[in-house]
């Protein structure tokens, strides 16, 4: 059976089709003050796919953050078709609300074929069912990070590094973050919606690494941080109601901006996609 907050994900992924590129979606019942850009990008990924013919597998997305969304209101999903052939489509989604433009994003499709192949390999941590639930580590810190406590949850959550603000509290840093993933429940057999899930999971902790680097965390030190862009590559299928390891960490923190980077394995170890992140970090010091 799927959680209450997975179907709710499922929904806002069902968009509505107006015409042949115009789509529009929703927002969940439990929401930031912005539009969450994980549900952003991965609505925008599911319009461009639609528009697609289903045998051409995603290669990337590229998404640039313009203005915040309103959660009241409906998004509006301008798909222009750039490119259609037989093993190759591009598509730029352009995400609106009325007449502000919130966000832009690439969509690339190939079918490649057989190639050459390699990888880096996954890291050792322990397995996800040896874990503790996501609930379990924000037990004690529920005045602390309240916007964690109280979000949507449709992806399952198991650390296998301490949290930011578990880390916090022990005093503790940490340079990398890695978090097994997966649906709350079963999904649909539509690929376009696995891959989309995993696009919404990549906005989750990517950016944690920069601060954990320096022993902060969010809510007990005084952090702004914005996503200004975000890059997903998709190297093989995903089943996301299965779990997948999302290993982060970040190479550059300067003038203010950040730069987070993840790569997505399957339990065999095998690397399905990459992330590069960069986002606005400004950390403000307690007098």
């Amino acid at each position: 059976m799927s959680s209450s907050d997975l179907a709710e994900l499922l929904a806002v992924l069902d968009l509505r089709r107006v015409d042949d590129d115009t789509f529009v979606g929703s927002h969940p019942s439990k929401n930031p003050v912005r539009t969450f850009g994980g549900q952003m990008m991965a609505q925008a990924f599911v319009a461009a796919s639609r528009t697609v013919d289903d045998r051409i597998a995603p290669s990337a997305l590229s998404a640039h953050f313009i203005a915040g969304g309103d959660p009241s209101r409906d998004l509006e999903f301008r798909v222009s078709r750039l490119r259609d052939e037989r093993r190759f489509a591009n598509r730029r989604v352009d995400v609106c609300q009325g007449d502000d433009l919130l966000t832009t994003a690439m969509v690339s499709y190939m079918n490649g074929g057989r190639g050459l192949e390699h990888s880096i390999a996954a890291p050792e941590v322990a397995g996800p069912d040896e874990l503790p639930t996501i609930g379990e580590l924000l037990r004690g810190y529920e005045d602390t990070v309240p916007h964690f406590v109280n979000a949507m949850r449709p992806i399952e959550w198991r650390y296998t590094n301490d949290p930011a603000w578990v880390m916090r509290d022990k005093g503790e840093r940490l340079d990398h973050n890695r978090v097994w993933l997966k649906a709350d429940g079963e999904m649909p057999a539509d690929p376009v919606l696995h891959a989309a899930a995993l696009v919404y999971s990549s906005d989750t902790t990517v950016l944690d690494s920069i601060i954990t680097t320096h022993g902060l965390s969010w809510g007990f030190d005084r952090i702004f941080a914005v996503t200004m862009n975000h890059s997903v590559w998709f190297h093989r299928p995903v089943r996301f109601d299965e779990w997948v390891l999302y290993s982060t960490s970040s190479p550059v923190a300067a003038e203010s901006r950040g730069l987070g980077t993840g790569h997505f394995f399957d339990r065999t170890g095998t690397l399905l996609a990459t992330v590069v992140q960069e986002g606005i970090v400004k950390y403000f010091p307690g007098r």
